[in-house]
Parts: structure tokens; C-alpha cells; sequence
């Protein structure tokens, strides 16, 4: 069977339900940013230090979820899974309680892990928007909250992953 099968040719794409859209539809852009965000997290584990296999963990749970989301936006019937945001909140809740108050802004800097951890932030919010801009009753709100949640976890996850590899944080200096 080969890969292409020339259906999105003329700008159209199929969403789970079989409805064809164009591929400029705000719920395929949706999906397709929880695609690239989990790229991302993949490009996040791939650079991952030894030590961190909770966290290795940790992201390959979110991963899967992530495609979990990415049926649902494309229309598919598939439950929730209902130990995720709890399961988000105890991690974040671990991390922050290991870290060291902060109540500077800090930049998206320091090495590469923390950086592509900021990457995995800031794309996570703009999935967000997307999911927002969706027709209420197209997105279960347990989603919207687990997207929510996601972003302050790579947020910690970014702060903890820098204090495990022992980069100081990069603080925003205003202007003055």
C-alpha cells in the first residue's frame, strides 16, 4: 500500500467522521498543532539526560494523550483518559515542591533541554487558542483543562529539568 493516496491533492482532508474539510479548517489546525506539539515532546525525550526516566516516562504517557486529543479534535468518539489531569497536577505538584521560589519572569533559555522544553510551552498555547476558537461541543472541556495544565507543566518541567543538569535560570531584565 503506498503512502500518498492523492485524496488531499486539492486541499482537502477527511476528518474521522469521514466529513471532508479543507485543510485550512480551524479544527485541522488543531489537530495538527497537537501533532507538531507532539513532535516536539518527542524532540524534548529525545534530549533528555539519563537520569530523568520519570520524566521520560512522564512525557511518553503525555505523548500518547496527546494523540488521544488529536483523534478527538479530528472528530473521533474516544473517552478521556480521567486520571490525566490529576496524574499532570502531582507531577507539577512534585516538581515545584523540589524547585526554588521564583517569582521573576524568566526566559526561554539556558541549554538545550530547557529550551525545547520553553518550545513545547509555547506551542502547547497555541493549541489552546485553537482549541478556543473551535465550535463549543466539537472539544471536551476535560481537554481544554489537560492543555491548560500541560503548558505549566513544561513551564516546572523546564525549571526542573535545568536544575537537574545544573543551568541557572535566565531571569527577564526590564528595560529601563
Amino acid at each position: 500500500m503506498k503512502i500518498y493516496t492523492k485524496t488531499g491533492d486539492e486541499g482537502l482532508t477527511s476528518l474521522a467522521t469521514g466529513e471532508r474539510v479543507a485543510k485550512t479548517d480551524v479544527r485541522v489546525e488543531a489537530y495538527g498543532t497537537s501533532d507538531e506539539l507532539n513532535s516536539i515532546v518527542g524532540w524534548v525525550r529525545a534530549a533528555l539526560p539519563s537520569e530523568a526516566q520519570k520524566e521520560d516516562d512522564q512525557l511518553t504517557y503525555i505523548q500518547n494523550r496527546l494523540f488521544d486529543l488529536g483523534a478527538r479534535l479530528a472528530g473521533a468518539e474516544l473517552e478521556s483518559d480521567q486520571n490525566l489531569i490529576s496524574s499532570l497536577e502531582q507531577w507539577m505538584d512534585a516538581m515545584q515542591a523540589s524547585l526554588p521560589e521564583c517569582h521573576d519572569f524568566i526566559l526561554p533559555a539556558g541549554n538545550e533541554i530547557v529550551t525545547r522544553c520553553h518550545i513545547a510551552r509555547t506551542i502547547t498555547r497555541r493549541l489552546e487558542r485553537c482549541i478556543l476558537r473551535l465550535e463549543k461541543g466539537t472539544y471536551k472541556e476535560s481537554d481544554l483543562i489537560f492543555v491548560n495544565r500541560l503548558s505549566d507543566y513544561f513551564f516546572l518541567l523546564s525549571k526542573s529539568l535545568g536544575q537537574l543538569t545544573s543551568t541557572p535560570i535566565s531571569r527577564w531584565i526590564k528595560a529601563k
